[in-house]
């Protein structure tokens, strides 16, 4: 077949009555490629170039964002009910596969009017089915007690951006967490309590995320890990520090710590150059979390 001209794709696009963005997830922060005009419906803002992620955070919020975010990873087609502008919309993501390819370099994100359902009963049932999906896929990806991701959807996100920044010659940064003297907490309050604790701290850690694109996961016991694009160790280092000050923040009391009477956690940055690192991802994470559990 024939490949399309870019400026034919532009005119097709700019003829497209529904909010159209095609994104590029072959590169780090996955910039926004091309946009419509109807797109100028949805905000006034320039978002040519800028992060996917960010761009959906700035218009349905840091939990869609998120969401987002984990379908693109996964190169899943999936949709949202979002609201802008005090309208409701469908937010529909669908991977473009070009000739002989496996894995999507681009997305096309549309944003479909609720008049464009079978009625108020069909857009109604379609959003429910939306929310069972997404709920059955995250009871296979979350961790129970702390809702973040577990340690095996943690590792399928880290493949993923690893792969990316080999080929972008960029490099990840990843901060792991660990609960200071934490078998004495639960020695202490027991294991409800460390659930609840852990829970609390996970929340935190996510809660100072920069960007919907970084990510956080608990993989095991009393540690974290989170994931940036980040590549400057001393600004990660910085942010890892904020981490560990809002944690302790939360005032959880813990009377058997050697380093505060809150409850700590102490924590390491490693920033990988995924191009030239002599292993695999796999081989990068088993070390890192390896050496936590020690």
């Amino acid at each position: 077949m024939t490949g399309i001209d870019h400026n034919v794709l532009e005119q097709v696009l700019a003829g497209t009555a529904e909010p159209l963005l095609v994104v590029c997830v072959d590169q780090p922060d996955w910039p926004v490629a091309l946009a419509n005009p109807a797109f100028a419906s949805i905000t006034d803002d320039d978002v040519l170039e800028q992060p996917f992620a960010d761009v959906i955070e700035d218009l349905a919020g840091r939990e869609v964002a998120l969401e987002v975010s984990e379908s693109v990873r996964s190169q899943q087609e999936t949709s949202f009910p979002v609201e802008s502008n005090s309208r409701e919309y469908l937010l529909v993501l669908k991977p473009v596969l070009l000739g002989g390819e496996d894995a999507a370099r681009y997305y096309a994100a549309y944003w479909r009017g609720s008049n464009s359902a079978a009625g108020a009963n069909g857009a109604e049932t379609h959003h429910a089915l939306l929310k069972a999906k997404r709920r059955i896929r995250d009871l296979s990806r979350d961790d129970p007690v702390t809702g973040l991701l577990n340690d095996r959807a943690f590792r399928e996100v880290f493949e993923h951006d690893w792969a990316v920044a080999a080929r972008e010659q960029s490099r990840l940064s990843v901060v792991t967490f660990t609960l200071d003297d934490f078998e004495a907490y639960v020695d202490v309050f027991g294991r409800h309590a460390a659930d609840s604790c852990l829970r609390r701290v996970g929340q935190a850690i996510r809660r100072c995320l920069r960007r919907a694109s970084d990510v956080v996961a608990r993989p095991q016991g009393a540690s974290f890990v989170a994931l940036s694009h980040a590549s400057d160790e001393e600004g990660v280092r910085d942010f890892a520090a904020q981490i560990s000050t809002a944690v302790r923040e939360l005032g959880l009391h813990h009377p058997r710590s050697s380093a505060s009477k809150f409850v700590t956690v102490s924590f390491d940055v490693s920033v990988a150059d995924a191009a030239n690192e002599p292993g695999s991802s796999g081989e990068f994470l088993d070390a890192l979390l390896g050496s936590v559990s020690e």
